[in-house]
């Protein structure tokens, strides 16, 4: 007996540590989708006159953010094919296209001429960059949530799955600090312009690599090996018969998705246009409140393995519906860091118990066969719309001088995700998973 007991504590133990290491593999690919997504965004302003030549700095960014929104959209399609391929190939082959097509578009961006150099086909090449990134940014939503839901043990498959947002925060951390190093103490603004705008995306195809060369070994989940069927079939039509699962998972994402966007893209320039506080500031600011925010993922996905996570996304639901107005009224009106800092903190609170649990919810309302693409594509549709959108319309009530309008309108889609959370069962209590597993023993 003396003998088991350490034998079985060294098996346990090899046992977490082969898990956690699935767990950072099929995560890592949010980080560089997330390091890639902030990186454009943040260093448009350097290179969009490489790309769009003309005198106009406002419609230089205009274009640059044309081709930003239609790789956002691009999101759904990616999510049909990588779901399809989840699905019927494995969800191994899924995360290593995914993280291929990442490389691919940040290494295009980081190589392509100029406009000076090769005329009209350089925006071009940029367009196409951002449609594989787009489409790869789809497809990995899917199938990492899905991988860190399979891989999971039932009792901690909140925890586990909570590091899907917790990569995603990081990757949004790591361009911050990019943006931050290039800007003080790298490049001047000229070099910037220059040459040095192409950095973060070389740096993106790196990392890109290094996400690919994790997955090389991952091992299937038992779900899929049990679940594989005829690789013909069409998991998109096969997700009809789940009507309700998949409006659920629309009605879930919508409120959760504009609440993220808004203080995650948006709160840097939320910050700067209405605050009125200074760029070095609001970049401070971000990168403090993403990094409280990336430290409540883990937390508040424990948390959901023990109370449920119907009780987290009605809290949710209700907090986010009392208090954004609120919330973005008193951060609009504050003049100095540390309050501006400690407000998006709070704010924080709240929309953690949404991002922490959603994608293991949306996992375990669909059964294995079509898994990926339950989670994937409604998720990608509602995303582009309303995420997508959540910036622009953010900017266009502030130019119609009505900017405390768009917080009635967040707070307003996270109480139509209210109604949806209050009239929803339990997933962790209900979990297609669990009864998978029931049958499969």
């Amino acid at each position: 007996m003396s003998e088991r007991g350490p034998d079985r504590q060294d098996a346990n133990a090899a046992a977490v540590s082969a898990r956690l290491r699935a767990i950072l593999a099929g995560s890592i690919g949010n980080l560089v989708e997330w390091y890639d997504f902030y990186v454009y965004s943040a260093f448009s302003l350097y290179f969009a006159d490489a790309f769009f030549p003309g005198d106009d700095p406002v419609a230089q960014m205009l274009s640059a953010s044309g081709v930003f929104a239609l790789g956002f959209f691009m999101r759904p399609i990616g999510a049909c094919i990588f779901g399809r391929i989840g699905d019927n190939r494995g969800r191994r082959a899924a995360l290593m296209l995914s993280v291929l097509l990442m490389c691919a578009g940040s290494l295009i961006i980081a190589l392509v001429p100029t406009y000076a150099s090769i005329g009209a086909a350089a925006p071009t090449l940029l367009l196409f960059a951002r449609l594989l990134q787009g489409a790869s940014l789809g497809g990995e939503y899917g199938s990492s949530a899905t991988y860190l839901a399979e891989t999971a043990t039932p009792e901690r498959r909140g925890f586990y799955s909570s590091f899907q947002y917790v990569t995603m925060i990081a990757g949004q951390l790591l361009a911050l600090l990019v943006l931050l190093i290039l800007q003080n103490f790298a490049l001047d603004d000229a070099a910037l312009r220059d040459w040095g705008w192409r950095i973060p995306f070389a740096i993106g195809a790196l990392l890109a690599i290094v996400a690919l060369l994790m997955r090389r070994d991952l091992a299937e989940t038992p779900a899929f090996e049990a679940s594989r069927g005829d690789p013909s079939v069409s998991s998109l039509r096969a997700l009809l018969a789940h009507k309700r699962e998949t409006m659920t998972v629309v009605g879930l994402t919508l409120g959760g998705t504009i609440a993220f966007y808004v203080y995650t893209t948006y709160m840097q320039k939320f910050l700067k246009l209405s605050a009125g506080l200074s760029a070095t500031e609001t970049t401070w600011i971000s990168a403090g409140s993403l990094l409280f925010a990336l430290m409540l993922q883990p937390v508040y996905g424990a948390m959901s393995d023990r109370v449920g996570r119907r009780p987290m996304l009605i809290a949710f639901g209700a907090l986010g519906t009392l208090f954004t107005v609120p919330l973005l009224t008193a951060i609009s009106n504050v003049r100095d860091a540390w309050s501006a800092f400690a407000l998006i903190c709070c704010a924080w609170l709240i929309v953690a118990l949404y991002t922490s649990i959603n994608a293991v919810v949306k996992a375990e309302l669909f059964p294995a066969a079509i898994r990926v693409t339950g989670v994937a594509l409604p998720y990608a549709a509602t995303v582009s719309v309303f995420g997508g959108s959540a910036e622009y319309l953010a900017l266009w009530f502030k130019a119609q001088g009505r900017e405390s309008w768009f917080y009635w309108y967040a707070s307003a889609a996270i109480f139509v995700s209210l109604v949806v959370y209050a009239t929803m069962r339990d997933t962790k209590e209900n979990s297609r998973m669990d009864a998978e597993t029931k049958r499969e023993s």
